[in-house]
């Protein structure tokens, strides 16, 4: 079936049943994520209200996938990722993971090439390079955004205890963001090792 520019309606009811209005059938979970992994585009809404709910059956569909044992998000990148709701770098967040993850996926076809010709240090070496280009990118992209993110030192604060402290929230942010950054770095090697295993 060819694929159009219109995203599929997928409206889901109150008994929790989803229907796909491009196919006239009742789909699962699960049909969803094949459709995604097709890069077939849908939205979905309730039924009932008509609201936009496309981002939490998005979530639902993840949840079962760990459900199942395929476990992508690290412990420690999903603590990290709840400690920035509410957060004054929560803003930053969805950009820089929509950033890194874009650019995965433009790289994925010469990273799994280079996964399926060398196994081991130097594929991965491919990966983590990717990584680190993908953070300083972002990182010079926001700081034109945030010019006062990478202050360490606190030398302008120096002397005035309301700037120390908002130079210590300052260096807690960013020690977060890097905290994040290598979160991602796993998460990113794990992608591509389920990929190169699906290609087996």
């Amino acid at each position: 079936m060819a694929k159009t520019s219109d995203p599929t309606i997928i409206k889901k009811y109150a008994n929790r049943r989803l229907y796909n209005t491009g196919t006239s059938t009742y789909v699962t979970l699960e049909d969803l994520a094949i459709m995604v992994k097709d890069e077939e585009d849908f939205v979905v809404y309730d039924a009932k209200s008509g609201d936009d709910i496309t981002r939490s059956v998005l979530t639902q569909i993840i949840f079962e996938q760990e459900n199942k044992g395929q476990n992508l998000l690290p412990i420690t990148f999903l603590r990290q990722l709840i400690r920035f709701y509410g957060d004054s770098m929560q803003n930053v967040v969805p950009s820089y993971l929509d950033f890194s993850m874009t650019s995965l996926t433009k790289e994925q076809d010469r990273l799994r090439e280079q996964m399926s010709s060398a196994f081991g240090a130097t594929a991965f070496d491919a990966i983590e390079d990717q990584v680190k280009r993908n953070a300083e990118v972002f990182d010079r992209a926001m700081k034109m955004f945030l010019p006062f993110g990478q202050e360490r030192d606190g030398e302008a604060g120096a002397g005035h205890a309301a700037e120390a402290g908002e130079g210590a929230a300052r260096t807690r942010n960013v020690e977060d963001f890097d905290a994040l950054k290598k979160q991602l770095d796993a998460m990113q090697k794990k992608i591509d090792a389920l990929a190169g295993g699906d290609k087996e």
